[in-house]
C-alpha cells in the first residue's frame, strides 16, 4: 500500500509538471515571437543565426505543448505506450533546448556583427527611402544614438542638403532639426554599440529561459519514468 500511495503522489506531481510544461510551452512561443519581432525591427529579414535560433525556440514551444497533451492522456489512462512516447519526445525536446541555449551563448557576439552590417546597409539606402516611420529613425530615437560608430558616419551618406544628419539624431526631434545642426543638440554616440549590446542581452535571456525549462523537464521525465515502472509492475495508482 505504501508503494500505491507513493505512486499516487508521483501521478499527481506529474500532472502538476504537465501543467507547468503547457505554461512553459506557451511562454516559449511568446518569448520567441516577441524576440523575432524585436529582431525584425533591428535586423533585416534574411536568415541569420539569431533568427533561425528563435524559429527553433517557437517550434520547440509548439511541440512541447503537444507532447504535454500526450503525457496527460498517458497519465490519465495509465497507458504504458503513451507514457513511453511522452518520455522519448520530452527527452528530445530537452536536448534541442539545451542545444538552443548553447547556440544562443555561442552566437551572442554574432548578433553584434549582424546588426552592425545591417545598420550600415540601411544607412546607405537611407537617402532613397521614405523616412516617415523608418526602422533606422526609430532606432536612433529609441536608443538615443546617431550613425553606426558615431554621428560623423552620416558625412559619407549623400543626404540633402549636404552636411545634415537625420532629424532622428536630434535630442529634441523637430522637422528639419538635422539641418545646420549643433553637436550639442544631437546624439553623438553610435547605434551599433548601444543596440548591439541590447540585442545580445535579449538573445542570452531567451537562451537562459530555454535552459531553465530543460531543467524542469528533467524532473518531469523522472516522474514519468516512475509512473511507467509502476504501470509495468501492475500496481493500481488510481
Amino acid at each position: 500500500m505504501a508503494v500505491e500511495g507513493g505512486m499516487k503522489c508521483v501521478k499527481i506531481l506529474l500532472y502538476v509538471f504537465l501543467l507547468a510544461f503547457c505554461a512553459c510551452a506557451v511562454g516559449l512561443i511568446a518569448v520567441g515571437v516577441a524576440a523575432q519581432y524585436v529582431l525584425s525591427q533591428t535586423i533585416s529579414q534574411e536568415a541569420t543565426p539569431s533568427s533561425v535560433l528563435l524559429v527553433v525556440i517557437i517550434a520547440v514551444g509548439a511541440f512541447l505543448f503537444l507532447v504535454a497533451i500526450v503525457g496527460c492522456c498517458g497519465a490519465c489512462k495509465e497507458n504504458n505506450c503513451l507514457m513511453i512516447t511522452f518520455i522519448i519526445f520530452l527527452s528530445l525536446i530537452m536536448l534541442v533546448e539545451v542545444a538552443a541555449a548553447i547556440a544562443g551563448y555561442v552566437f551572442r557576439d554574432k548578433v553584434m556583427s549582424e546588426f552592425s552590417k545591417d545598420f550600415r546597409e540601411q544607412m546607405k539606402n537611407y537617402p532613397k527611402q521614405n523616412h516617415t516611420g523608418s526602422i533606422l529613425d526609430g532606432m536612433q530615437e529609441k536608443f538615443k544614438c546617431c550613425g553606426a560608430a558615431n554621428y560623423t558616419d552620416w558625412e559619407n551618406i549623400p543626404l540633402e542638403p549636404k552636411g545634415r544628419v537625420p532629424d532622428s539624431c536630434c535630442i529634441n526631434v523637430t522637422q528639419g532639426c538635422g539641418i545646420n545642426f549643433k553637436v550639442k543638440d544631437i546624439y553623438t554616440e553610435g547605434c551599433v554599440e548601444n543596440v548591439g549590446v541590447w540585442l545580445r542581452s535579449k538573445v542570452l535571456v531567451v537562451a537562459a529561459a530555454a535552459l531553465g525549462i530543460a531543467f524542469v523537464e528533467v524532473l518531469g521525465i523522472a516522474f514519468a519514468c516512475c509512473l511507467v515502472k509502476s504501470i509495468r509492475s501492475g500496481y493500481e495508482v488510481m
